[in-house]
């Protein structure tokens, strides 16, 4: 798959008047995994976005193998916006995944009641950090496999789970960061694991 490459819709939806519930969502992971590409397809208006094209300054610095057709890369944050129903929005935040830039994380979690962790797994130490960061500032999250078409290994979930150490109230599902659809489906697993959540607070003494 070729991360670059995204389905955008042809109209964009102007937020409704009837939305009351705002949440600031963060998608982090490794170089290269997708972020931007997910960011883009689902959002429902134009995306912010911070990619530059790739120079020779980062040669040697960010880590490119594997990453086939990789020419630019995010150097602050992406932003977009999808209303999951005509009261819950969700505000998007993708951030940059070289090591340069990992300063930026923690303040991108701020304000933060969720996140998405990307993985790739044919770079799947990639993923570390941004559990380590996110379980540190104890940020609900859901880990997502953006499945590249180049990936002959096609590790199971259940394999998937077991190299990453996640514990089993952690949702993790399979997308594709192109497909609009299948990375709505990644932001309302994360939003029905943040109610779950509310709720196991709500009923415990």
């Amino acid at each position: 798959m070729d991360s670059a490459t995204s389905e955008v819709p042809a109209a964009r939806t102007p937020l409704a008047d009837a939305a009351e519930t705002g949440l600031k969502i963060v998608v982090v992971g490794g170089f290269g995994v997708g972020k931007t590409t997910l960011v883009r397809s689902v959002s429902e208006i134009r995306p912010l976005n911070t990619e530059e094209v790739m120079t020779q300054a980062g040669a040697g610095v960010d880590d490119t193998a594997g990453l086939r057709g990789k020419h630019t890369t995010t150097v602050a944050f992406d932003f977009g916006r999808i209303s999951l129903n005509e009261r819950t929005v969700l505000y998007l935040f993708g951030a940059p995944g070289q090591e340069r830039f990992w300063f930026l994380w923690d303040r991108l979690f701020s304000g933060t009641l969720g996140a998405v962790v990307l993985v790739d797994t044919r770079r799947m130490a990639d993923s570390w950090y941004a559990i380590d960061r996110l379980e540190h500032h104890r940020t609900p999250f859901v880990v997502a496999v953006n499945r590249f078409d180049d990936d002959t290994a096609r590790f199971s979930l259940a394999e998937i789970r077991q190299a990453l150490d996640l514990s089993e109230d952690i949702p993790l599902v399979d997308c594709d960061a192109r497909v609009r659809e299948s990375g709505k489906n990644v932001l309302i697993t994360l939003v029905d694991h943040l109610y779950q959540q509310a709720l196991a607070r709500e009923l415990t003494p």
